[in-house]
C-alpha cells in the first residue's frame, strides 16, 4: 500500500475494492488540517494544496483514497481551537 507523505495522523482506515489490492484511507479534511498548522495554510490555500497536489497524483493502482467526514468549516473550527 501507498501512503501519503506526512499524513500519517490523517489515516482512518484501510479501503477494500473488489477485485483490487487493499489501499489506505485519510481524512480529507484532517489532511487540510495538518496543512494548515503545520504548514501554516490558510483553509483555501490547504483544499486547493490537496485537491491539485495530492488528490491530482495518481500513482498507480496503490493510490490512497481520500474521505471528507466533516465540513470544511467544521475544520477550521477546530483549528481555531
Amino acid at each position: 500500500m501507498m501512503k501519503a507523505d506526512g499524513f500519517d495522523d490523517a489515516i482512518i482506515g484501510i479501503a477494500s475494492r473488489f477485485g483490487q489490492e487493499d489501499i489506505i484511507a485519510y481524512d480529507y479534511n484532517k489532511c487540510c488540517r495538518i496543512l494548515v498548522r503545520g504548514d501554516k495554510m490558510s483553509l483555501a490555500e490547504a483544499e486547493e494544496f490537496m485537491d491539485y497536489n495530492v488528490l491530482g497524483a495518481y500513482v498507480g493502482e496503490g493510490t490512497p483514497t481520500f474521505i471528507s467526514l466533516r465540513k470544511p468549516k467544521e475544520v477550521l473550527e477546530d483549528v481555531e481551537n
